[in-house]
């Protein structure tokens, strides 16, 4: 028995426990925002600087959604959420049920949960907001020639421009260290000396970066879905697009091998990439769309559902849809965010923490012919190389580019990577994990994209560790 590590906990857990002892007052005014999964609902905000550096463009104000503790004599503290993105609600995400399983029920008794959407974010004013041409299905986002990227470069221009005359000058100040910043804001505001934080996919890089400039303000903090930022881009770009090649192979073993699956006994793959093929000549309808779908379009409708390993019934009958007699890609497309309302977000902030690393066609043609080496299935759709073909002449610098945000100072935090996650590959959880002081790494070996929405174990794991403050120690593995 190592003595050390039991005294090391249990210093942990008494600082843990002192936390709310010195808590501030809160400048918030809540009022009920009920919804029928969350009746306790409350509502406020909080106006921030649109840049700091620069008092001119005005503030911002960020919606803010809270679930108050239930057992208010055992209070830990507030629990801040973010789910993801760039550009999703937390206050959707909290409002509408996203903490609602029976496997969280010790974060709602325990802790006040506090959704946030970050600046420029849905409820949060003013909103990033671009027209409709940010999505255009006629372009194309592997350019074969000089033409075709000149043709790339002036649409992402346009489109950039456009957000920006729609959005004012938060657009310019949407990036991730800044969001960080507001996350201070809120902790002051909340009146909490120290926050605790669970943050999913995008949510992991925002809660690291936050954990690096203000470790002392850190109570207890989940990465889940781990984004490693200090990556290059070429190199994240490959690394995704291998993961979801990864994913998109086992859904198909499993599809062939199991009646629960429309396309039970098929080589899927090769139906999949029948598919595509058709999509690409224009040849695959979609009724949601109302047009033909692209080859895009269908490869993201995939993807976006091997984000829950519980969807891949639904994708097997939807990929089924699109390849049948009379093609209908609608299952596959009405998934796409290419159309929803914080697809300019999600560019937006994309642009600012992962521009474009492409010199010309040549440059970008070669990284093109290294992703579909990876991802030979897949390669239509990744979401780094949505990231980078849709920054390839976006006109906003680059608020923060990729690079290293180590975190000394702060209490053990727990990071979670899954060995099959389509979005974001074991190797980031892993490179996070190395730059945060004390950290805990839990890896699951089971499918989907963070261990919230997919493993019982991790939730476990999550839950146990927010609540104590004590990582799992040696039991670090959820198959």
């Amino acid at each position: 028995m190592d003595l050390r590590r039991i005294a090391a906990a249990v210093a942990v857990a008494v600082l843990v426990a002192a936390v709310p002892a010195v808590a501030e007052a809160s400048s918030l005014s809540w009022r009920p925002c009920a919804t029928r999964q969350e009746p306790t609902a409350e509502c406020a905000s909080v106006d921030v600087p649109i840049d700091r550096a620069k008092p001119e463009p005005g503030s911002a104000r960020l919606a803010l959604t809270r679930l108050p503790a239930l057992d208010r004599a055992h209070r830990i503290g507030s629990l801040l959420v973010n789910p993801g993105g760039p550009g999703g609600s937390g206050v959707g995400f909290v409002r509408f049920g996203g903490l609602a399983s029976p496997d969280l029920a010790r974060l709602r008794q325990r802790f006040d949960v506090v959704g946030f959407d970050p600046r420029g974010d849905w409820f949060s004013t003013p909103r990033i907001t671009c027209g409709p041409s940010l999505w255009d299905p006629a372009l194309n986002r592997f350019p074969a020639s000089r033409p075709e990227f000149e043709a790339l470069v002036a649409h992402n221009r346009e489109a950039g421009e456009d957000c920006l005359a729609r959005t004012g000058p938060l657009l310019a100040n949407a990036d991730t260290r800044s969001a960080a910043e507001d996350i201070e804001a809120i902790r002051v505001a909340l009146g909490e000396p120290k926050i605790s934080w669970l943050g999913l996919s995008y949510g992991t890089e925002l809660g690291a970066v936050y954990a690096s400039a203000h470790p002392g303000r850190v109570r207890t903090m989940v990465l889940d879905g781990a984004v490693d930022h200090a990556r290059p881009v070429r190199q994240a770009i490959l690394e995704e697009a291998a993961a979801t090649e990864d994913a998109l192979v086992r859904f198909a073993d499993w599809c062939r091998g199991s009646a629960e699956c429309a396309l039970h006994g098929q080589d899927v793959l090769r139906f999949y990439d029948d598919v595509v093929g058709r999509a690409a000549r224009g040849a695959i309808w979609s009724s949601n769309l109302g047009r033909h779908a692209t080859a895009d379009e269908v490869s993201a409708g995939v993807y976006n559902h091997l984000y829950l390993r519980d969807e891949w019934p639904a994708l097997g009958k939807a990929l089924a849809a699109a390849g049948g007699e009379f093609p209908d890609a609608r299952g596959l497309t009405e998934r796409n965010q290419f159309g929803s309302p914080s697809y300019g977000a999600y560019r937006a902030i994309g642009c600012h923490d992962f521009p474009s690393p492409f010199t010309g066609p040549a440059d970008m043609g070669a990284l093109a012919g290294l992703l579909r080496a990876v991802a030979p299935h897949s390669w239509r759709y990744s979401e780094y190389w949505d990231f980078t073909s849709g920054c390839t002449g976006w006109p906003i610098p680059a608020k923060n580019p990729p690079r290293p945000d180590p975190v000394h100072g702060a209490p053990p935090i727990l990071v979670v990577g899954g060995a099959h996650d389509p979005a974001t590959p074991l190797s980031w959880a892993r490179g996070l994990a190395a730059s945060i002081d004390g950290s805990a790494l839990l890896t699951r070996l089971d499918d989907g994209h963070t261990g919230l929405l997919n493993s019982a174990c991790a939730r476990a794991a999550e839950v146990e560790y927010l609540v104590s403050g004590l990582t799992p120690g040696s039991r670090r593995l959820c198959r």
